[in-house]
């Protein structure tokens, strides 16, 4: 059993970390004593979840930046360090996705999400993991999606840079293990989320049929993910690096039980 405060003291960096399962995981590291820096392009969101982490005690940050920006991250992590001295763990979960036909998707819309999800990501990784290295010690853990692997209509752009992020996750474990560096990977499936529901569930009825395409029969709480990311940042997992674990009810595995029409519907 996790100890109440396992991670007490340490230094937890979270992009996205204002809304969603990113807000979620930052709560959850908080109640275990972690110390949080949350990084995000609003800050009055920002700001508002702080105040809400606050409550548990621990040291917060909040750190404005856009993670398509080098210059922005390496700011981001050198504050980070300047106030705490340390990045004990970071969290890759920033990421942006809409719907769309690969056929009708734009080159500014590939970019944008290619920007955020992939090169993001490896800003990050790259900054942060040279804090890591230094110190001899560091934890990254990368939100992926069971699509980067196997598949989905509407999201080749998404898709195809969490497949990236997946091979970054696996080959940064091999390349950084010699530093005392773990970094693996949590896949979502279905969640309802403040920006799942804007950008990707739609109305009542279309989250109803996309439930029913679950074996489970439910879309994920956000809770659910963060737990996943405590059982990583603990003892109980300190021989996994490399790994993806997914957290989606079943819905990959279920795949061959979906009416293809669903997806096509889904589409127009």
């Amino acid at each position: 059993m996790l100890t109440e405060k396992f991670l007490d003291g340490q230094v937890v960096l979270i992009t996205g970390g204002g809304t969603g399962l990113g807000k979620a995981m930052a709560m959850e590291c908080a109640s275990r004593g972690a110390n949080i820096a949350i990084a995000g392009r609003r800050q009055e969101i920002l700001d508002e979840t702080a105040q809400i982490l606050a409550k548990s005690g621990v040291k917060v940050l909040t750190i404005k930046t856009d993670i398509r920006n080098p210059d922005d991250v390496q700011q981001m992590v050198d504050v980070i360090s300047n106030e705490f001295k340390r990045i004990d763990v970071l969290v890759n979960n920033a990421a942006g996705n809409f719907i769309c036909p690969a056929e009708k998707l734009s080159i500014n819309g590939w970019n944008a999400v290619i920007n955020i999800v992939l090169n993001g990501t490896f800003y990050c990784s790259s900054a942060a993991g040279k804090l890591m290295i230094a110190q001899g010690r560091g934890n990254i853990v990368n939100i992926v999606a069971t699509y980067a692997w196997a598949s989905e209509p509407g999201v080749i752009h998404s898709a195809s840079a969490k497949a990236g992020v997946l091979a970054m996750t696996r080959t940064l474990a091999v390349e950084w293990a010699r530093y005392g560096i773990r970094v693996n990977a949590i896949a979502p499936g279905a969640f309802r989320t403040e920006g799942t529901e804007k950008n990707l569930w739609g109305e009542a009825e279309q989250r109803d049929r996309m439930s029913r395409r679950i074996p489970q029969r439910r879309f994920g709480e956000p809770n659910e993910v963060a737990h996943t990311l405590l059982f990583l940042l603990s003892d109980y997992s300190k021989y996994i690096t490399g790994e993806v674990i997914t957290v989606d009810g079943g819905g990959w595995l279920g795949k061959g039980t979906y009416e293809i029409a669903d997806v096509q519907e889904f589409l127009k």
